[in-house]
């Protein structure tokens, strides 16, 4: 353990043995990930730095590829200044009807009645609540530069600003993934089929 705590490289293999994943070095030009499957969909967790001028901020991420058998899409993430800036925007939240959600999350997607069913989810709501910060997606991919998925593919899709070494966080983030791909398995929106997307 270094000066100031523990290093990314210490935290992470600590959590990719705790949950029997793989930590794959990234060398000179790419970073570490920590590589692993629950249930039938592979996770992989890594971070991006995004260069803006002189500066550089650091993002951690969480993605999960899977074939999509409808359109469902959503967006959960807790409420502060830039959500109320949304609201003056135009941009509509939808309640689930729990007050612990409602109050301190935005919930945006594309139908109603699978955001209620997958955010009342006993689990998934305790995980989501726990968080400090959540950005919580469906993506289509990873953009221009990113990795392109085959057709029929989208990805569930967690960041968070900075590096997080925080082991029981990054166990739980990994759980709440394994839950809400499950649960989108339950309610027939996605394949429990491994699309096998190897990001770059």
């Amino acid at each position: 353990m270094g000066l100031f705590g523990r290093s990314r490289k210490e935290a992470w293999q600590e959590v990719a043995e705790e949950m029997g994943f793989q930590l794959v070095e990234g060398g000179f030009f790419k970073t570490d990930k920590i590589i692993g499957k629950l249930y039938d969909w592979t996770i992989t967790l890594d971070t991006y730095t995004v260069s803006t001028g002189k500066t550089s901020t650091t993002y951690t991420r969480i993605r999960a590829p899977y074939k999509y058998k409808d359109d469902f899409q959503f967006k959960i993430y807790r409420k502060g200044f830039f959500s109320n800036i949304g609201k003056i925007l135009g941009t509509q939240d939808v309640e689930v009807g729990i007050s612990s959600l409602d109050e301190n999350f935005i919930i945006q997607g594309n139908d109603e009645d699978k955001m209620k069913n997958l955010f009342t989810h006993g689990s998934i709501r305790k995980i989501i609540e726990d968080q400090e910060r959540i950005r919580l997606e469906v993506k289509e991919d990873d953009g221009f530069m990113g990795t392109k998925f085959p057709q029929g593919v989208k990805q569930l899709y967690f960041q968070d600003h900075g590096v997080i070494k925080d082991e029981k966080r990054l166990v739980a983030l990994f759980f709440l993934f394994g839950e809400v791909l499950k649960k989108l398995n339950e309610m027939d929106s996605i394949e429990n089929i491994d699309p096998q997307v190897v990001y770059k």
